[in-house]
């Protein structure tokens, strides 16, 4: 068995070929082509397993190795404490000490989800990005009012009437061309998101676990569709409070001299995934069975921890919803 390294960049990756007694091969650059890795893996001779960190390009090599039949492990970045913490850091030491733990079976692998979930994921993401810059439009257009001390005379400044508003403005030429320009991006982002809206919406009513998953408070189409995306296959979870952990909604403990402190949640784990429970526990909040815990820890801890404790308790009660339909 060959083991290799991978440090993936840009446009090329450094490798580390090594056997199984650990001896170093051969190490190199590679061009992150499909071409090049044929190539290479031509001349490897022996059945060969790859490691990588999962580092944000780490998409486009996988899916060339994949065509490949190349079995991946994907490294979790934050535990690959070896590559992390070394004093010298270069391509050729970090793409040997991958080699080296992957041999040893040392490597902490990442969860790498099957193509049709990473599909998914993108589509959601991308959905989730058209919507904050419709935001940061939004925001801009807002500034703009502001800057002239105008307050709009219905509560949807982005509305029917509040557009016919807009248009009415005694703006300089130079703030009413940026309001036009904004106002002509954000009917664009308009279109893209109800385009991306739609094709949701149709793999939401298909698809069975994302219908069970609407009938919790606060989860609609794309709430569903994200938590799915987001948690793969619910199975690699042992328990509820690992899941919780992968969101990043566990606090963080401190324990020294026989004292345990705990703090605010670790935010370590799915950005999207913690983004999207907390969105959804706005709702549920509102709505029993959650409302009751909602209430009682608002009054004694606030909205905000309170409402990271419906988020926790929505993400359980969606852990046993998806293990019980296996």
């Amino acid at each position: 068995m060959q083991y290799i390294g991978f440090d993936i960049h840009k446009r090329y990756t450094f490798y580390t070929q090594m056997n199984d007694a650990g001896k170093i091969q051969r190490q190199g650059k590679l061009p992150n082509t499909r071409e090049a890795l044929g190539i290479f893996f031509a001349d490897v001779g022996e059945p060969a397993r790859v490691v990588m960190e999962a580092s944000i390009n780490w998409y486009h090599l996988y899916d060339l190795l994949e065509t490949l039949d190349i079995p991946v492990t994907l490294a979790h970045p934050l535990r690959t404490r070896a590559i992390a913490e070394a004093k010298v850091k270069t391509d050729k030491v970090d793409s040997a000490t991958l080699a080296h733990l992957f041999r040893a079976d040392l490597i902490p692998a990442a969860y790498i989800p099957p193509r049709e979930i990473r599909d998914l994921r993108e589509l959601l993401r991308y959905r989730g990005a058209l919507v904050r810059l419709q935001t940061m439009v939004k925001n801009r257009i807002h500034a703009i009012l502001l800057k002239h001390g105008y307050q709009a005379p219905v509560q949807d400044v982005f509305g029917v009437q509040g557009r016919e508003w807009l248009t009415t403005l005694p703006l300089r030429p130079v703030y009413q061309q940026a309001l036009q320009g904004f106002l002509a991006i954000l009917d664009a982002l308009r279109d893209q998101i109800s385009a991306a809206t739609t094709a949701i919406d149709r793999e939401a009513l298909t698809t069975p676990a994302a219908l069970r998953l609407r009938t919790l408070p606060g989860v609609g189409h794309y709430t569903a569709l994200l938590l799915l995306a987001e948690i793969g296959d619910v199975r690699r979870f042992p328990s509820p409070k690992h899941l919780v952990s992968y969101a990043g909604l566990a606090p963080t403990v401190h324990a020294s001299g026989g004292r345990v402190r705990t703090g605010h949640i670790s935010k370590q784990g799915s950005p999207w995934l913690r983004w999207v429970l907390i969105e959804a526990a706005l709702h549920a909040s509102r709505k029993p069975p959650y409302q009751a815990l909602y209430e009682r820890l608002k009054n004694r801890k606030g909205f905000r921890i309170a409402r990271v404790a419906v988020a926790r308790e929505l993400l359980t009660t969606v852990y046993w919803m998806l293990r019980h339909a296996h």
